[in-house]
């Protein structure tokens, strides 16, 4: 990767973070506590797979037979392929499921199994998005097709208007652009940029890897239901679509309120002809990253605790089940340093506070933008 082109943090400073580490650490120790996952992930684990291939096992079957039933299987396979994305793939991936590594990467392979590339994940949302967070031009969560724009810095186009109201179906189509395209012209652009060395591989070597994950996961997916289930061809597509559709949606639905809402920041470099940010990793995650509805059990529990996206942005290692703990030491660390701690008291708020900011992006150009 060129180095010339990479971000660079002001890390003079990093005592809020040396801090927080120092008393979250202390947390662990005290309590005796590993940082990994515990009997609760173990459960948790069983309960995402069995929500995902409970429904797949009883349409194979053909005890169900009526369409609408059958319709209702697949988004519910599709309910249970986002939590086993959100609360199992994404710990594992992290390294922070099991301080196993085997088991991190068996766990791991779960990403194939909902029909998406571990690698690209890794790459994507661990190397760019945690260290790049709402950076222009470096992290690829806010760089969408060009009819979706989630960046005050980013082009505006005439379309953008209109996206507080359009995005919710693009949202949906999320992992089904993973299944098939999404997956393969990443592993392009991430070999021109020189990211695959630094995962010791090849592009051949994975293109190919690529390639037969790509075949489990469509014949199992979808070959095998349209040979076994006594249904229509097209009623098996549409319930694969319906899948795809709301575990895309629903994805989508945690991760944008995260970073694209009203309180969040998107930071650019001290000057054009810089590549140094104002502030250190740390203190830029604090600004662009928040968290939502912390006191909602149930929702905490299905989506892995994302809902703590700022404990998991800088403690990624530690596994999410114990976000809740670390979190009052996170918020308490960050008011004495003088620094934001984002959080939304409920999920439809911070998803009303993310519609905000798209009908608002998609009416104010970039300074440079309008100056042409």
């Amino acid at each position: 990767m060129d180095n010339s082109n990479i971000i660079r943090f002001n890390n003079a400073n990093r005592q809020f973070y040396l801090t927080a580490k120092k008393r979250v650490d202390e947390y662990f120790k005290t309590n005796n506590i590993s940082k990994f996952g515990n009997y609760k992930m173990v459960i948790k684990t069983i309960a995402m797979f069995i929500i995902f291939l409970g429904p797949y096992a009883i349409l194979m079957s053909n005890i169900v037979t009526n369409g609408y039933a059958q319709m209702g299987l697949w988004i519910m396979m599709g309910i249970g392929m986002s939590g086993v994305g959100l609360s199992v793939m994404h710990d594992a991936n992290h390294g922070s499921y099991s301080k196993n590594h085997k088991i991190n990467n068996l766990m791991s392979f779960s990403m194939t199994l909902i029909g998406g590339s571990s690698l690209n994940w890794q790459l994507q949302h661990n190397n760019l998005h945690h260290t790049f967070t709402n950076i222009e031009g470096h992290d690829e969560d806010i760089a969408p097709l060009g009819f979706l724009r989630f960046s005050p810095h980013a082009e505006l186009r005439k379309i953008h208007k209109f996206q507080f109201l359009y995005a919710w179906f693009f949202y949906g189509l999320m992992t089904l652009m993973w299944a098939f395209t999404k997956d393969f012209s990443q592993l392009i652009r991430y070999n021109k940029m020189g990211l695959l060395a630094g995962h010791h591989t090849t592009f051949k070597k994975q293109l190919i890897k690529l390639s037969i994950h790509k075949v489990i996961y469509l014949g199992y997916s979808l070959a095998l239901p349209m040979i076994i289930i006594n249904a229509p061809w097209w009623h098996i597509l549409l319930g694969f679509a319906a899948m795809h559709f709301t575990c895309g949606l629903i994805l989508a639905l945690i991760f944008q309120p995260a970073h694209v809402v009203e309180m969040t920041q998107f930071p650019t470099p001290v000057s054009p002809d810089s590549l140094t940010m104002e502030d250190d990793w740390a203190s830029h995650q604090m600004k662009t990253t928040a968290n939502f509805a912390q006191k909602n059990v149930v929702l905490s529990w299905f989506v892995g605790g994302l809902n703590y996206q700022i404990e998991h942005h800088l403690f990624p290692n530690i596994c999410h089940v114990h976000y809740k703990k670390i979190a009052p030491i996170i918020q308490q660390t960050a008011k004495e340093f003088n620094l934001p701690y984002h959080s939304k008291p409920t999920f439809i708020g911070a998803v009303i506070s993310h519609a905000k900011v798209l009908y608002q992006l998609g009416r104010t150009a970039p300074p440079q933008q309008m100056a042409a």
